[in-house]
C-alpha cells in the first residue's frame, strides 16, 4: 500500500509525465494506495495494534501525516471519541458531519436531507480533502477546548507539527508536480483532487456502513448523562460487520469488514479478526445480544443508502436534559 501510494507520486515528480491521461491514472492509483495506508497501516498503528513494539506503532502511525492528515487529531477523534461514545450524538465525531448531512436521528433535520442519499457520495469523495485543508485545524482547536492538550505549550507544539507535516505533504503531492509536470496547473490540481476523491469514497464507505445502518442503535443518555447497559453491549448495538467471508476485501481494507471485533478489541491487530469473529458471534447469541452483519459489501451499502434516506425524512428524537 505504501508503494501503491508513493511510486506513482515519484513517477509524477520525475518530469517524465506529459499527458493528462497518464497523470490522472497515476494520481488515482495513489488514491487507492492512500486508502490502503489509512485502513491497513495507520489505523492499526495508531490503535497500537500493528506491532507489539510501541516505536513501530508510533512511526507507522506517522503514515497518516504522510498522506496529508494528522495522527494526533485522528487518535483523539477516532480512538477516544468514536470508540468510547460510538453513535452518540454530539460526542462521536463520526456522526457529526457538516449540516448538509444528517447521520443521527437525534440531529437537526433540514428539508434538503431528504435528498442526502443521492448527494452524500460527492461529500464522501471530498472528505479527505477537508482533512488536508480545514478539518484538522478545526478539530485540534476543539479538542484543546475539551482539555486534551493540558500540558504547557503542548497545543502550540502539536499545532506547529500539524502545519509542518501538511507543508511536507503539499510539497511532494502538489507543489512539485505543479513546478515539474508540463501541463496546465488546473489539470494537475484536478488530478490531485481525483486522488483524494477516490480515497474519500473508499474510506467513507468502509467506515460509514459499519455504523449508519438501519439495524444499529443511536443511544441517548438519560437525564444524568448516563447510558443503559455496559460498554461492550453498546459496541455490539451500534456496530455492524459486512462481507465476513471475503478474504480479499478484508486484506484490502485492513480487516475493517469486522468492525464489531475491532470495536470490542481495538488493541488486537486486524489479521486476527476473522478467527475471533466466530467466538464473538457465539458469545453474543449466548447472552441474547445482537450481532449485526451483512453478507456482502453491496448489501451493506444498500442498507446504508436506505438508512440515509430514512434519516432524511424522520423528525429528530431529542435527548433528555442533563441534570446538573
Amino acid at each position: 500500500m505504501l508503494s501503491l501510494f508513493f511510486l506513482p507520486v515519484i513517477i509524477i515528480n520525475s518530469g517524465l509525465i506529459n499527458t493528462a491521461g497518464i497523470l490522472f491514472t497515476l494520481y488515482i492509483i495513489s488514491g487507492l494506495g492512500m486508502a490502503g495506508i489509512g485502513m491497513g497501516i495507520m489505523h492499526d498503528a495508531i490503535h497500537g495494534s500493528y506491532s507489539t513494539n510501541k516505536y513501530v506503532n508510533k512511526y507507522l502511525g506517522y503514515s497518516m501525516n504522510l498522506i496529508g492528515a494528522n495522527a494526533t487529531v485522528w487518535r483523539i477523534q477516532h480512538n477516544v471519541l468514536h470508540h468510547t461514545y460510538t453513535n452518540i450524538e454530539q460526542t462521536d465525531d463520526d456522526i457529526n458531519p457538516p449540516s448538509i448531512l444528517r447521520f443521527s436521528p437525534h440531529a437537526k433535520k433540514n428539508w434538503f436531507h431528504r435528498f442526502q442519499h443521492i448527494y452524500v457520495w460527492f461529500f464522501y469523495g471530498l472528505s479527505t480533502v477537508s482533512w488536508i485543508t480545514s478539518k484538522d485545524f478545526v478539530r485540534i482547536n476543539r479538542y484543546r477546548k475539551l482539555g486534551f492538550f493540558s500540558k504547557k505549550n503542548e497545543f502550540k507544539t502539536e499545532l506547529v507539527k500539524l502545519v509542518g507535516w501538511k507543508l511536507l505533504y503539499y510539497t511532494y503531492a502538489l507543489i512539485l508536480p505543479l513546478l515539474i509536470v508540463p501541463l496546465a496547473p488546473w489539470i494537475i490540481i484536478l488530478a490531485f483532487l481525483s486522488m483524494h476523491f477516490v480515497t474519500g469514497i473508499l474510506i467513507s464507505i468502509v467506515f460509514q456502513v459499519a455504523h449508519i445502518m438501519p439495524s444499529v442503535e443511536f443511544p441517548l443518555p438519560d437525564g444524568n448523562g448516563m447510558l443503559e447497559g455496559d460498554w461492550h453491549a453498546h459496541q455490539l448495538a451500534t456496530t455492524s460487520n459486512f462481507s465476513p467471508r471475503s478474504r480479499l476485501l478484508s486484506w484490502l481494507i485492513g480487516g475493517l469488514n469486522y468492525q464489531i471485533e475491532h470495536h470490542l478489541l481495538p488493541n488486537i491487530c486486524h489479521i486476527h479478526y476473522k478467527k475471533i469473529s466466530g467466538i464473538v458471534e457465539q458469545t453474543a447469541k449466548e447472552y441474547g445480544i445482537p450481532y449485526h452483519t451483512k453478507k456482502t459489501l453491496r448489501a451493506a451499502i444498500w442498507d446504508h443508502i436506505k438508512m440515509l434516506r430514512e434519516l432524511g425524512r424522520i423528525e429528530p428524537v431529542v435527548a433528555p436534559a442533563i441534570i446538573n
